[in-house]
């Protein structure tokens, strides 16, 4: 593969979220910065969204209105879909912009938090078709949450006690479609996974991974309803280790899943 399709995103003042087909692929918190990552598995031959976000609700408020806010300086942001030779950076070399979505507010302006920008655009890719996007729209019955708790709750177990089993069972079609994106050989996106998995409990790191609660999971429908992000309610992976006190350092296991007819399939 000798270019790669990256979004690069860019804030300088209000936090931002982007999303690529109603997927959120990217964050970044209040303040100036700027972070790129590769996005194929979320871009499809056709129709295309590239959506930024300024100034999210809390991942906990999902449906809280809009509310007006007094920008205290100038901020803007920005986020590019750009295509990129492999091995090369954004400061390398010319890049090719395939889409670009900018917002900006002067200094004692009111802009309304959040504010959606977006930019359609049509991709001729000769990617297949990634099955998150076939996936159904969602309607969570109280059997459902518990069948996505109980699937996590095993998952979580698992890894603290370095076992990266039930969540390669669970995310084998991902893991298999990764590999196909980024042309990478079958079983590569697994055997990294469990190396990485054998590495981090090895290291201690993994220890304090606690199975989920009721009060400690929030699903936040995306892409369109067809997936679950599984979240704590502070809004960051709630598959995560809690060394904050040990030293150790964190990681996180992102999860977007679905339920097709009881089982869970983690798709993104």
């Amino acid at each position: 593969m000798d270019r790669l399709m990256c979004l690069h995103v860019q804030t300088s003042g209000e936090p931002v979220e982007v999303q690529v087909n109603g997927v959120p692929v990217l964050a970044l918190p209040a303040g100036a910065g700027s972070r790129s990552v590769t996005v194929h598995e979320y871009l499809q031959n056709g129709s295309n969204r590239i959506s930024l976000v300024v100034a999210p609700l809390p991942r906990a408020l999902p449906d809280a209105p809009a509310q007006p806010r007094m920008a205290a300086r100038a901020a803007q942001a920005r986020a590019r879909l750009v295509l990129l030779r492999q091995g090369k950076s954004l400061a390398d070399e010319a890049v090719r912009v395939l889409a670009e979505v900018g917002w900006a507010v002067e200094e004692g302006s009111s802009f309304a938090a959040p504010t959606l920008c977006h930019q359609d655009l049509e991709l001729p890719l000769g990617f297949p078709r990634w099955r998150w996007l076939d996936a159904p729209v969602l309607s969570l019955s109280a059997a459902d949450r518990q069948t996505v708790l109980a699937a996590l709750q095993r998952i979580a177990f698992d890894l603290s006690r370095g076992n990266p089993d039930s969540l390669l069972a669970a995310c084998r079609l991902r893991l298999e479609e990764l590999d196909a994106a980024y042309q990478r050989p079958a079983g590569h996106g697994a055997a990294a996974l469990r190396a990485q998995v054998q590495q981090l409990w090895q290291a201690g790191t993994l220890a304090t991974l606690q199975p989920p609660t009721t009060e400690m999971l929030w699903l936040r429908e995306v892409a369109g309803g067809r997936l679950l992000e599984c979240l704590d309610p502070l809004g960051g992976p709630v598959l995560a280790s809690r060394n904050d006190d040990a030293g150790l350092g964190n990681i996180a296991f992102p999860l977007r899943l679905t339920l097709i007819e009881g089982k869970v399939y983690g798709l993104r």
